[in-house]
């Protein structure tokens, strides 16, 4: 059991460590198996100074999530600047939502997502949130999608309307994934998606043998 997190702690950093113990034990136990007592023992903090930083459970889901997500976000957008191309670019985002377990990502971070959809459907004030979260990702694609168009490698494609079908399409097939679908593994989904890419963006792409492993997953997406 982790020490006590000290009260003279800095407030971001007591809070850093109640969102890690949320994502781990919601992505470990689901999301209506995990107690505000549980997250505080495993951050090392009181159940009540869990509650003055979050209020109630759905909240921490929700703050938990996007705690995940930060990070998956930092990672791609570093390595996003370093790649010259948008199918290089394209083959990042896939690579970094069908995978079963990112490198360095929550353990479990996926069931992260299983559990918002799930209270999104009868909570409206986390419906809002997951609206909020799926737009960034349904953002950072068109944006990759105009930044080629910008540099002549893309032609005259409604970015927007291409990162709806597409996310759609790479949240899909990452659920298989994630739930391990015998029939559809990595590499097939990397495959799919890619292949689908290159025809509606005109963009010159080979199937070859995808990476099994990526720098950070989405904990949906995500």
């Amino acid at each position: 059991m982790p020490a006590e997190t000290p009260a003279s702690a800095p407030p971001d950093l007591r809070r850093e460590q109640m969102l890690r113990a949320a994502a781990e034990l919601i992505g470990e136990r689901g999301f209506s198996e995990t107690r505000i007592a549980d997250v505080a023992r495993r951050a090392g903090a009181s159940p009540a100074l869990v509650i003055y930083y979050f209020s109630t459970k759905d909240q921490l889901l929700t703050e938990a999530l996007r705690f995940s997500e930060e990070a998956f976000y930092r990672t791609v957008a570093a390595k996003l600047e370093t790649l010259r191309s948008a199918r290089e670019q394209l083959e990042l985002l896939v690579r970094t939502t069908c995978v079963p377990q990112g490198e360095g990502e929550i353990p479990g971070a996926w069931g992260l997502w299983f559990d918002l959809w799930a209270q999104a459907l009868r909570h409206p004030e986390i419906a809002k949130d997951r609206i909020e979260l799926d737009q960034r990702w349904r953002d950072t694609i068109a944006r990759v999608v105009r930044d080629g168009q910008q540099r002549g490698e893309i032609g005259d494609v409604d970015a927007d309307a291409f990162a709806i079908t597409f996310s759609a399409l790479i949240d899909g097939l990452s659920i298989q994934v994630a739930l391990r679908d015998p029939v559809v593994d990595p590499e097939r989904a990397f495959a799919i998606a890619m292949a689908f890419a290159a025809r509606e963006l005109d963009v010159t792409w080979r199937p070859r043998r995808a990476p099994t492993a990526a720098p950070s997953g989405r904990s949906r997406r995500r």
